[in-house]
């Protein structure tokens, strides 16, 4: 077996019944400011955003899981980030030739190969592997949740080795050298941060956090000048 790198995005076990959010870009303005401002233009119409995106039951469970397909190498790495493009840098470094994604969005670059002309970021960085022929393969489990479907990356499903598996279909003793856990605060909700950070003790790792940011969720505390200032954004 190759040596793999397993990366999880936390938006892999969110539901959500709001539109789809889409951005390729990672800052302040889209990882908490936005949140706000969804949910004061939601309060509006006398609807709570937070009524309608569900963390799945799967969570509880899910390291469990992984450990009986997945084989720890004894001085495995754990990272913990705010961005999924760090998993490219992860990767890089490890000389993995195998990427197990788990996640809401395949990562591969959207707009086909053209997509993959652009710098490395959180849309593109699985694509960006494979072109740069950093890995080999990759191996992408979709969340039971995600608008995406495998012929959206046909272009790039055609000239490169990707898989698209459920994880019952995973082989066993699967030799992994790195681990990545990304928040992806920009599709992921802020209120769902204390359980993020459960979620990734509850791996039983030492880990290393980069650039991954407190988000202070208090939408009752806001004052007017707050209010507008969000709804502006």
């Amino acid at each position: 077996m190759g040596n793999s790198l397993l990366s999880i995005d936390w938006d892999y076990f969110i539901s959500t019944e709001n539109e789809n959010i889409v951005s390729y870009v990672e800052n302040k303005r889209t990882i908490l400011d936005l949140w706000y401002k969804r949910y004061l233009k939601a309060k509006t119409i006398g609807k709570n955003i937070q009524n309608s995106f569900l963390l799945s039951s799967e969570v509880e469970d899910f390291w469990n899981k992984i450990k009986k397909v997945f084989y720890f190498d004894p001085k495995v790495k754990v990272y913990v980030s705010e961005s999924h493009a760090l998993s490219y840098e992860i990767a890089e470094h490890f000389q993995c030739n195998e990427v197990y994604l788990f996640d809401a969005h395949a990562d591969l670059g959207y707009g086909g190969l053209a997509s993959l002309n652009f710098e490395v970021n959180c849309a593109n960085w699985l694509g960006q592997l494979l072109k740069n022929k950093k890995i080999e393969k990759a191996h992408i489990i979709y969340s039971p949740y995600t608008k995406e479907k495998p012929e959206y990356f046909n272009q790039i499903n055609k000239k490169f080795n990707v898989n698209y598996l459920h994880f019952n279909n995973l082989n066993k003793e699967i030799e992994t050298t790195a681990i990545h856990i990304c928040r992806s605060g920009a599709w992921s909700p802020p209120w769902f941060d204390q359980k993020f950070k459960e979620f990734v003790n509850a791996l039983g790792i030492p880990y290393k956090v980069i650039d991954c940011p407190i988000r202070h969720w208090k939408p009752k505390n806001l004052s007017y000048a707050d209010q507008l200032q969000y709804l502006m954004a």
